[in-house]
């Protein structure tokens, strides 16, 4: 019976091959990461949490696929082998109940750093929002302020799975809930938030390249939860994020004058 043995040490150590390998090349297990130097941070300093959740885990892991190995192997069962009762260690199970304690204590207090740069509002960029996201089953539906420069008028632009901003520099977004619970997440940026029906919720995110994203809902929302993704484009500069949304408000305006010139014909 020892072959079966072997057969589940070979698979512990490829896990554990695996897990060695993955910390030098992070971005084959995580998108890549576009926010690794702007001034926000919040990329590296989530990754650094995950690789060391990964470090804490892995050596555990290590550790309890050598004792499986080794009580698979010495343990087998042999011809004319005699099974024996044992109660277990009480003391054994109070030092596997006391350290993952500690471990879990410790990750909750070094996290809070990161968690109150990302979350609290003490922490929020001093910045006009460049946006109000409202997430609907099953698009985000995206408003900028239009020409007077203010939220929430008749001259606002609105776009749908359409978010745009300038690299390096720090983004405030206002969240919003139309119908359910959803989650907006943004993978290469390392942020998620949920947006909760009734609730107005600043989010704050940057990134350092240029180029388009993905911003998809991480919340089961319902039927279509798997369609409810969006394009994030980061500018390189503040005068091409102008001239987009010049055009798109352009052309806004002008689907708004067919609009009403085909409302007026039908009259």
């Amino acid at each position: 019976m020892r072959s079966w043995s072997l057969l589940f040490i070979i698979a512990a150590i490829a896990s554990v091959g695996v897990f060695v390998y993955a910390p030098f090349d992070p971005e084959w297990w995580m998108p890549h990461n576009v926010s690794l130097t702007s001034p926000l941070h919040f990329g590296a300093d989530v990754d650094h949490l995950f690789v060391l959740i990964l470090w804490i885990t892995g050596i555990v892991f290590i550790g309890t696929q050598v004792a499986l190995g080794w009580a698979l192997w010495r343990y087998a069962a042999r011809p004319g082998g005699k099974a024996s009762y044992t109660h277990g260690s009480q003391r054994l199970e109070v030092v596997w109940t006391i350290i993952p304690s500690a471990i879990l204590v410790f990750i909750a207090l070094y996290q809070m750093g990161t968690w109150s740069s990302i979350k609290f509002r003490s922490a929020q960029p001093k910045v006009k929002p460049i946006a109000e996201v409202t997430a609907r089953q099953f698009q985000w539906l995206i408003r900028y302020a239009g020409p007077d420069g203010k939220m929430n008028t008749e001259d606002d632009l609105h776009t749908i799975n359409d978010l745009h901003f300038v690299k390096n520099t720090p983004v405030v977004i206002h969240l919003k809930s139309k119908d359910v619970l959803h989650s907006f997440f943004l993978p290469q940026f390392r942020i998620k938030q949920d947006a909760v029906p009734g609730l107005t919720i600043p989010v704050w995110f940057d990134a350092d390249t240029e180029g388009d994203y993905d911003l998809v809902c991480a919340e089961l929302c319902g039927w279509g939860h798997y369609k409810m993704r969006g394009k994030v484009t980061v500018h390189a500069t503040q005068k091409d994020l102008d001239e987009w949304l010049a055009g798109a408000y352009r052309a806004q305006s002008q689907s708004q004058i067919v609009a009403s010139a085909g409302t007026k014909g039908s009259n």
